[in-house]
């Protein structure tokens, strides 16, 4: 089906958060490339109506995927040396005396 500029196509809008009606703005290879929701007149790229995931649940598959890719694991002992304390780069403390 061809699209036209000013056709009618529903779309996800990112300020209303919900799917409305749309007009097409542009078009790029005879598929809509910009749309403008009849809701609140904001113009966006167009989505076919894919709602993007929060923010929370990108965070969530971020964390899983580094769990299962291993970075989330603690470092060897053997590559985890202790730090031995300087003494002697620590100035001593004065004591007051009343």
């Amino acid at each position: 089906m061809p699209y036209r500029l000013g056709d009618d196509v529903d779309d996800y809008c990112i300020k209303c958060k919900r799917i409305t009606n749309h007009a097409i703005v542009s078009l790029m290879a005879e598929d809509p490339a910009k749309v403008r929701c009849r809701t609140c007149y904001n113009d966006h790229d167009f989505r076919r109506c894919e709602i993007p995931p929060s923010k929370k649940d990108l965070k969530k598959m971020q964390l899983f995927n580094e769990v299962l890719a291993g970075s989330g694991a603690p470092p060897a002992a053997e590559d985890a040396a202790p730090a031995e304390p300087d003494d002697a780069a620590k100035p001593a403390k004065k004591s007051k005396k009343k």
